[in-house]
């Protein structure tokens, strides 16, 4: 396993991240049958463990609040808390009701604690905004983070999708303050979606934070046949929204990852996620379900893809309109998260 710096940090991060968002509970109605349960993740969470990887992302409300309840009882099981990476994220409502959601300060302190009770931990290492939060005043938010940090329930502190323009405003915000600013962004960006690269990866370039990027595979269609499913991409409501642009194009990118794949002996998905570190991304947050996913990830790391197959994938790609961007606040009554 391979090991960097998060963004200017001393913080030391596996270059795969494990995605926990399909641990959790089947039964709390919160995505499909994709969802594993605490006993079919085990094994997922050992082999990473076991495969090097320390970093490790979930969310308040994955499976509505499970997720951290299941890697917070697991994690112990393989590992020592000094030795993984933990990171969580606040943004959407956990309740119908208002104040439960955003980014307000009143929130944010609410969302960290319950975090750290469903985890069983003292601190998250990393403490992250799912998106941007229209009705709150970036100063709030900023101050409220970092006092998180100051009272030690978050090491670091790192945002989600947004407009670099946004991200750039809650920088400027926090370090004219003297606050804690953000170390990473977890922003979307894969093969069949490169928008980023216009503004926000430059940006972060440019700042030293670190990429560690979700839905590195598009939610899987690059590791399969433009003509293949899975029980994931026939109930994942969010995903099905995501890839619905210059689909002609997306089927050509996902032509040459399955040729160059061939001719290199290897999976769809170690080439997919191959093409991440060749542009320099410093984790892609993977997702594991199926005997193999972790493998195919960690081979990723060292396939070294050359310049000539860089173009290959790159070549057919299409300009698209922004997806995965939320710009408004979550509004009470559209949406019913129950906290655990």
């Amino acid at each position: 396993m391979e090991y960097a710096n998060l963004g200017p940090s001393g913080l030391k991060v596996s270059r795969l991240c494990l995605g926990c968002m399909s641990y959790g509970d089947t039964t709390k109605g919160w995505h499909g049958d994709w969802v594993l349960g605490e006993e079919e993740s085990r094994p997922f969470i050992r082999e990473a463990v076991e495969a090097g990887i320390n970093f490790f992302d979930t969310a308040n409300m994955y499976s509505r609040g499970a997720s951290e309840e299941v890697i917070g009882r697991l994690l112990p099981e393989f590992t020592h808390r000094d030795e993984i990476v933990v990171a969580t994220k606040a943004y959407l409502p956990w309740r119908n009701t208002p104040n439960a959601g955003g980014l307000s300060r009143k929130s944010l302190l609410q969302a960290i604690d319950d975090s750290l009770k469903r985890l069983d931990m003292d601190y998250v290492d990393l403490f992250e905004i799912h998106r941007w939060d229209d009705s709150t005043p970036i100063e709030e938010t900023m101050e409220a983070l970092h006092d998180i940090v100051k009272a030690g329930k978050a090491r670091y502190i790192g945002a989600s999708s947004m407009a670099a323009w946004q991200f750039a405003k809650a920088q400027e915000a926090a370090r004219s303050r003297g606050w804690t600013t953000f170390v990473s962004m977890q922003n979307h960006v894969n093969l069949l979606y490169r928008e980023e690269e216009r503004e926000m990866i430059p940006l972060c370039r440019d700042q030293g934070v670190s990429l560690i990027p979700w839905s590195p595979l598009a939610r899987g269609k690059l590791a399969r046949g433009w003509d293949e499913s899975t029980v994931r991409s026939e109930t994942d409501g969010f995903g099905k929204t995501l890839y619905t642009q210059n689909v002609d194009a997306d089927r050509e990118v996902i032509e040459a990852v399955g040729a160059i794949a061939d001719e290199r002996g290897t999976s769809r998905a170690t080439v997919a996620l191959a093409w991440h570190f060749a542009r320099g991304i410093t984790a892609p947050i993977i997702g594991a379900t199926k005997p193999g996913h972790i493998g195919a990830a960690v081979e990723a790391m060292t396939l070294g893809l050359t310049d000539s197959e860089v173009e290959r994938l790159e070549k057919p790609y299409r300009p698209k309109m922004p997806v995965g961007v939320v710009s408004t606040a979550p509004q009470f009554g559209k949406m019913t998260l129950k906290s655990t």
